[in-house]
């Protein structure tokens, strides 16, 4: 408790802080267009020509144009936040386009999202926006079934397999958001799923003309577009979720919660490659994107290099140390930490 009030303290001029960098610029916004949107669509037709002749080497190319669409998506995803562009028209068409690539609908995925940055770490929210996870106590009042579908849930098979396939043809299809107030985003949903038919019927005509055969063109692109898809849905999923689910880290109650706490010790900093910020879009400054996440992705890498105040108390992670984070499941109150199933088995249970 008295290293969250020391950071609570140093941190009461975190506002000021910031300001400088949540300022989106439409010069630099339109240079990270180009140089995301132009080699994804460059890669994807070099795939469709290379697919004719050797059908492994379209999927390698395949490969590389889903991290250009991870990229793709951070664009999306700072539209959604009104921090890509200083304008909301130009975010929200900028977003919508990008959408059609992603198959992420943007309005619905926008809202759930900033639910998300708004009750990241609350231990009474944890329905939208965020990977389910359980409070040691919690999983130990559930039954035997209980039990085992949460294990097959937080499985590493079901998050990083089975997770990237069922966020991106069902999650994001079909409005499970139920709550009062989202009607304009249950619709948005819908008519997205419609522009894409249409997108995609169009994209598929496109590359069955040269042979003259519609099913060909449709084939042709389930075959080339669904990897490009996976790669940027296991890519999205792993770097997101790795970004909550650290040690040391911070979870509390509504009437305990504090933003600032959330967002420095509850999101971590991935000390990534430059190759990986790149394609990343810089999420890598996750408890910056918290913090503030009205400054666009091009400013945060500044944002941290000026402001070393911001990496004194976060978790730093990098791809080496995120692994073992793949098996933290549970939230330990007692302890304040996260810990794994095996770590639980030397937790005895309370009567």
């Amino acid at each position: 408790m008295n290293n969250e009030n020391e950071i609570v303290e140093d941190l009461k001029n975190w506002k000021e802080l910031i300001k400088p960098y949540a300022t989106p610029e439409v010069k630099l916004a339109r240079k990270e267009v180009w140089k995301t949107v132009l080699p994804f669509v460059l890669l994807f037709i070099a795939a469709a020509i290379i697919y004719e002749f050797t059908f492994w080497g379209a999927i390698g190319v395949c490969f590389l144009a889903g991290l250009f669409l991870t990229r793709v998506f951070i664009i999306q995803h700072d539209c959604g936040h009104q921090s890509f562009f200083p304008d909301r028209t130009k975010n929200d068409r900028t977003g919508f386009i990008m959408s059609l690539m992603t198959c992420i609908p943007y309005k619905y995925w926008a809202r759930s999202h900033n639910h998300h940055h708004a009750h990241q770490g609350q231990l009474d929210t944890r329905t939208i926006g965020d990977v389910t996870l359980l409070t040691v106590r919690e999983y130990n009042e559930l039954s035997t079934w209980g039990k085992l579908k949460y294990r097959i849930y937080r499985s590493l098979p079901v998050m990083f397999v089975l997770g990237p396939i069922y966020y991106i043809f069902i999650h994001n299809r079909f409005p499970f958001i139920k709550f009062n107030g989202w009607d304009k985003e249950r619709k948005a949903l819908t008519r997205t799923n419609l522009y894409l038919l249409l997108f995609f019927a169009v994209l598929g005509l496109l590359l069955g003309l040269p042979h003259l055969d519609i099913w060909y063109g449709f084939k042709k692109l389930t075959v080339l577009y669904v990897p490009i898809l996976m790669t940027f849905a296991f890519t999205a999923i792993w770097f997101f979720y790795m970004q909550h689910q650290h040690d040391p880290n911070y979870k509390a109650w509504k009437q305990d919660w504090q933003f600032v706490l959330a967002a420095i010790k509850g999101s971590s900093y991935y000390k990534l490659p430059k190759i990986f910020n790149f394609f990343t879009g810089n999420i890598g400054y996750h408890h910056i994107h918290h913090l503030a996440p009205k400054v666009p992705f091009y400013k945060l890498e500044k944002c941290s290099k000026e402001n070393p105040i911001f990496q004194k108390y976060v978790t730093t992670i990098t791809l080496l140390s995120s692994m073992k984070y793949a098996f933290y499941t549970l939230w330990d109150e007692e302890n304040y930490k996260m810990i794994t199933f095996r770590q639980l088995k030397k937790i005895p249970v309370k009567a």
